[in-house]
C-alpha cells in the first residue's frame, strides 16, 4: 500500500480487513475492520444517513468513531450495559408519544 502526500502531511493509506454494513430505518451503519502499518486492526463505526441540500441534491452525512484494541472490552461491555437497561425499561417495540402516536423511528435529531 503506497502513502501519499498532500499539502505537506503524509496520508497513509490503511488496509480495509472486513466490512459489515446494516440497513436501519433511514441510516446504515457500517463496521469496518481496518490495519494500521503495523497490522494492528481497529474497528471503525460509521452512521450514514441519505439527505437533500435545498435543491434537492441528495448527500450523505456521515459520523464515524474509531474503535482500538484496548478498548473494546470496556466498549462492550458499556454497550451491552446500555442496551440491557433500555430493553429492560422500555421492552416493547413501539414508543408511546404524548398525541397517543406509536413511534417505530426515532431521528436523533429528534432527541
Amino acid at each position: 500500500m503506497a502513502d501519499e502526500k498532500r499539502d505537506g502531511i503524509e496520508k497513509v493509506e490503511r488496509r480495509d480487513i472486513f466490512s459489515k454494513a446494516v440497513r436501519a430505518g433511514k441510516r446504515t451503519y457500517f463496521f469496518d475492520v481496518k490495519a494500521t502499518r503495523n497490522d494492528e486492526y481497529y474497528l471503525t463505526i460509521t452512521e450514514s444517513k441519505k439527505k437533500f441540500t435545498p435543491e434537492g441534491n441528495p448527500f450523505y452525512e456521515k459520523h464515524k468513531i474509531f474503535l482500538y484494541k484496548e478498548d473494546f472490552d470496556k466498549f462492550s461491555d458499556g454497550l451491552s450495559e446500555v442496551i440491557s437497561f433500555i430493553k429492560k425499561e422500555q421492552p416493547s417495540e413501539h414508543i408511546e408519544t404524548p398525541h397517543g402516536d406509536n413511534m417505530t423511528n426515532i431521528d436523533f435529531e429528534d432527541l
